[in-house]
């Protein structure tokens, strides 16, 4: 019987996957296997689309989620960072929407039992499937039009929509919680927010765990929106997270103080999963394994995390190496369980 997560995170540090898109790249898929049988005569170009790969090439997908199990991961995110409607229009797929999240999430379920299947010594005994939802490629606080500030590409209730659509089709593919994640602008995280609650409401039984992860974008501290972190973990705490964290954007040595920041505040769990350092000037990720898992150690050992992993550029590498850093190490005590201990 599959531990609680909660539970899990009372005992242990634990660890969340790597890049999905860094593996795909790996491939070097061309625009007929993005498209595969059913989506040849497709109008537009859908090479890129890698959330689609979940339907054209499941077997792909599951074997990446496959090596970031064997890597370490007790967590694994879904295949669906641009999945929901909004994104999707992109390549004119938003009526295609709900039936990748479906897949994507049924190829999470899919590697996690076969993967155990086939380690049965794995002492884990099993991993969470988090269903990975992403900030959209349009924002709710800024004009995409710098002539006019007060134009919006979106609206609350469209975005709110989408993401109702795409969390209804995560839980019925069988994802263990939700992952609101690479926040830049909160707004859109409310939204997000909001859709989970009233899909909540409406559908009694369905509730599950809610991750929310931010991203600072540069050395101001700030999320592109605006916000400073404190103000950023206010304005998302009335949506009683699992946990809240940082991704993406910057790497370990450059998130280093924000981590310590957020240890600070939180009055639930933590997490982080920084790139893999900066890119250089190809947009490629150059810092190694040992050197992303040497900061996220130290992050450890200073009491600062609950949830570790990377983000851009990294690897199964980079995760077994820092699991293999963290694993035995202390997690960071929740602020009432260190009331309770004094």
């Amino acid at each position: 019987m599959q531990t609680n997560i909660r539970q899990a995170l009372q005992n242990r540090i634990l660890i969340i996957d790597g890049a999905m898109g860094t593996m795909i790249q790996r491939h070097k898929l061309n625009e007929a296997d993005y498209r595969g049988q059913r989506f040849k005569d497709w109008a537009s170009d859908l090479k890129g689309n890698n959330d689609l790969l979940s339907i054209t090439q499941p077997d792909i997908i599951v074997g990446i989620h496959k090596q970031y199990l064997a890597a370490g991961a007790d967590i694994i995110e879904t295949n669906t960072f641009n999945a929901q409607r909004v994104s999707m229009a992109d390549y004119h797929m938003e009526d295609v929407a709900y039936e990748i999240n479906l897949a994507a999430a049924q190829c999470a379920r899919r590697a996690v039992t076969e993967y155990f299947a086939e380690n049965p010594n794995d002492s884990r005994g099993t991993a969470y499937v988090a269903g990975a939802i992403g900030p959209m490629n349009k924002t709710l606080s800024l004009s995409p039009d710098v002539n006019n500030p007060g134009f919006r590409g979106v609206y609350f209730d469209e975005v709110a929509e989408a993401y109702y659509q795409q969390v209804q089709a995560l839980i019925e593919g069988g994802v263990d919680v939700l992952l609101i994640e690479t926040i830049f602008d909160t707004l859109n995280a409310k939204a997000a927010i909001y859709a989970i609650k009233k899909f909540f409401r409406e559908n009694p039984g369905t509730d599950r765990e809610i991750m929310i992860s931010g991203t600072i974008t540069d050395a101001s501290g700030r999320t592109l929106s605006g916000q400073t972190l404190e103000a950023f973990y206010i304005s998302v705490m009335h949506a009683n997270p699992l946990s809240i964290g940082l991704n993406c954007a910057l790497g370990a040595q450059e998130m280093r103080s924000h981590i310590e920041e957020l240890s600070q505040i939180a009055a639930c769990y933590t997490s982080a999963y920084p790139n893999a350092g900066l890119p250089n000037a190809m947009g490629e990720y150059d810092e190694q394994p040992h050197e992303t898992a040497h900061f996220i150690e130290d992050w450890a050992k200073a009491g600062w995390v609950n949830i570790v992993g990377g983000c851009c550029g990294t690897t199964p590498d980079h995760i077994k190496h820092i699991a293999d850093n963290v694993r035995k190490m202390e997690a960071r005590k929740l602020p009432e369980q260190e009331t309770a201990l004094s």
